[in-house]
């Protein structure tokens, strides 16, 4: 889901404090009554996301900078090709440049990695997901560039779906007893419990949880886990997955597999921005 215009509009507001800080004394160096026009262009082939958080950028820098889109997120781009042109005073134009590039480049590579994951398991029922390995107080932001590649949403944050890793099934005294302390305590939130072998599968299957991860399965045992299942719960898969294993990993039957990946370990898109008059 799209963050908000309020949310998008206060990451756009913290990113350019960073980076402006007292003022932009480079830019500061051309004409305030300069204008200009800039491309921008991608250099590889990826899956576009973040337009409008580069809207964003230059909207609270000037609101005489124009953009005009010729692609749209979770559209698929290739190198060279023009993505937007935009035309205004030149300052705020230049001021605006990285900021908006960081944002495009890492939503963009977010979205175009979770597309290759989508693509590895065509054929298949399973569901990509991603996880909350975040940057900090930009999830929103990941999480959205990850559905514009294709993929879903897990939980948001730790207030939306109760998960009960080990920790928490350690201090709760149990399968059995977390779940039926979390169902007595927040009857309304879906609960996800954690398991690491099939035993813990059966326990968990019997307190009847919406969701369950199967942690670090081999293949042979989720495809055990499945036919345990059969319906009673959602079955996620988890760790240690990547873009080799992943088509096997769906092959079993699961209903999602949700990869750290997505937005951890990210590869920006490259692109340019570049003043063309």
């Amino acid at each position: 889901m799209k963050p908000s215009r309020e949310t998008i509009s206060a990451q756009v507001a913290t990113a350019l404090h960073e980076d402006i800080g007292s003022g932009d004394v480079s830019a500061a160096l051309i004409p305030n009554e300069r204008s200009c026009s800039a491309d921008l262009i991608t250099r590889q082939d990826g899956v576009l996301a973040g337009t409008d958080w580069v809207d964003g950028v230059f909207r609270q820098l000037s609101a005489e900078c124009r953009l005009e889109w010729q692609v749209s997120d979770g559209d698929q781009v290739q190198p060279g090709q023009l993505l937007c042109t935009i035309t205004g005073p030149a300052r705020p134009i230049l001021t605006g440049e990285r900021t908006a590039l960081n944002f495009l480049q890492l939503l963009s590579g977010i979205a175009t990695r979770t597309a290759r994951y989508v693509h590895a398991v065509t054929g298949t029922q399973a569901r990509i997901l991603d996880t909350r390995k975040t940057l900090p107080g930009l999830r929103s932001a990941q999480k959205y560039a990850v559905t514009a590649g294709g993929g879903h949403n897990h939980r948001m944050g730790l207030y939306d779906m109760i998960m009960l890793k080990e920790n928490h099934i350690g201090a709760a005294g149990g399968i059995a007893h977390a779940i039926k302390q979390a169902r007595a305590r927040f009857p309304d939130l879906p609960i996800e419990v954690e398991v690491e072998d099939l035993d813990q599968l059966d326990e968990a299957l019997s307190a009847s949880p919406e969701r369950i991860m199967l942690d670090n399965f081999s293949l042979d045992d989720l495809k055990v886990a499945v036919q345990r299942a059969s319906g009673k719960a959602i079955l996620e898969a988890s760790g240690g997955i990547t873009l080799e294993s992943i088509g096997s990993i769906a092959a079993t039957g699961v209903d999602e597999i949700s990869v750290g990946e997505l937005t951890k370990n990210i590869e920006p898109l490259d692109l340019s921005l570049r003043v063309v008059g």
